[in-house]
């Protein structure tokens, strides 16, 4: 089946020409688009849908390799990391079905213009700030549920089509790949379509007047033209820098969930004190269940990781305590010993990225291995506290 055109859209920007052309991020025909314009026309400058961070991964993928986990386990960043590399797998597999690898356009874009001694301007936003605000229209609950669906989904072997990867065209591959999983499609659509639109067409019209351009090449994802060129043809007096500090403006937490896990710890802490108030022996005995419920379940979650024996009895010792300490989680404490005990050969890194193209892959590789520690002896924890609070007050007020 012939794929259709690349669409594109003219815009004009004060003395500035932009063509703007809509591409699928893995594939042939949009990388060979992007190829022919520059060899046509004479651009001066050439604008690519990432931002710093994208832009070096592409770029360098040996930047993986200076990762330092020990840092992503401290700072509470495995999340964040997991869900970029599960992103990252997602098109990694499509690309090696078909042959190509992903962001080739914009690797054509950057490469021809490198040879033109053309500047490369990264107009998207901070692929975190954009994860970061889509979680803020999230329940905490939604957030779990996405995050789960989304590594579901990135790990199932379903065959995709070329038709379905042109497709792919009439929206964005991030929101693709979330949208299964929000109830309200506009959860997601906001934060991942939406505000980058206004974002890339703000940082456009700053980069363009800082460099006084003439004639530019936009090379965007199809999903976000229309609204990018609305944006731009749209007559605004808003300084752009103020747009763009708007819109990588973190959401400010609400301070009530974070009160929830001290209540817990609060409820557990006065079960075991009106346990040992009521007799001895039944305050050692809720102690144990929770010990033994708590460490059990977390220990069971680094099994599942396949994580080493020793991490094992780790996640046992300190899911217990950790969980009576909100600041602290039982994953980084197992995510820490799991990465002493094994630490990831210098192919793991490389390697990063094909492995977690596939299920495998995820458990075989050393560092996405910690990241799996991290996660399921976390999630053990997590149920385990219900489970053992539960089971305590059971005992006390049975």
């Amino acid at each position: 089946m012939h794929a259709p055109e690349e669409p594109k859209s003219d815009v004009r920007l004060g003395d500035c020409a932009l063509t703007l052309l809509g591409t699928a991020h893995i594939s042939r025909a949009s990388a060979e688009k992007v190829r022919a314009l520059l060899q046509s026309r004479d651009y001066d400058a050439v604008a690519v849908e990432l931002c710093p961070s994208r832009y070096q991964a592409l770029m360098d993928p040996d930047a993986l390799a200076r990762m330092d986990l020990f840092s992503v386990i401290r700072r509470g960043r495995v999340y964040m990391v997991v869900a970029s590399l599960a992103l990252a797998a997602y098109q990694q597999r499509l690309a090696d079905r078909f042959g190509i690898e992903p962001g080739a356009e914009q690797r054509v874009a950057i490469a021809m213009a490198r040879e033109r001694r053309l500047p490369v301007l990264l107009v998207d936003r901070e692929i975190g700030v954009t994860l970061k605000r889509v979680a803020g229209n999230l329940s905490w609950w939604r957030r779990w549920g996405l995050f789960s669906g989304l590594l579901a989904t990135l790990l199932s072997r379903e065959e995709v089509s070329e038709e379905e990867i042109e497709r792919l065209k009439e929206t964005d591959v991030l929101e693709t790949t979330f949208a299964a999983f929000a109830e309200d499609h506009r959860e997601l659509s906001v934060p991942l379509i939406a505000e980058r639109d206004r974002y890339m067409a703000a940082r456009l019209r700053a980069e363009i007047a800082e460099r006084r351009c003439k004639k530019v090449l936009v090379v965007l994802g199809a999903g976000h033209l229309k609204g990018v060129a609305g944006h731009l043809r749209r007559i605004t007096e808003r300084n752009p820098e103020a747009e763009i500090a708007e819109l990588e403006r973190l959401p400010s937490p609400q301070s009530w969930p974070k009160l929830i896990p001290w209540l817990i710890v609060a409820l557990i802490l006065g079960g075991f004190g009106y346990g040992f108030y009521q007799s001895p022996g039944l305050g050692l005995r809720v102690v144990l269940d929770w010990v033994l419920i708590n460490g059990g379940l977390s220990a069971l979650g680094a099994a599942i990781a396949a994580g080493h024996p020793l991490t094992l009895i780790a996640a046992f010792l300190a899911a217990p305590l950790t969980s009576l300490n909100p600041t602290i989680g039982a994953g980084m404490v197992t995510g820490a010993v799991e990465l002493s005990l094994r630490r990831p050969r210098v192919g793991d890194f490389g390697h990063l990225r094909q492995d977690t193209a596939t299920l495998k892959g995820w458990w075989r590789n050393r560092v996405s291995r910690v990241f799996l520690v991290f996660l399921f002896s976390t999630l053990g924890s997590a149920i385990g506290t219900y489970v053992a609070g539960f089971r305590i007050f059971e005992r006390l007020f049975a």
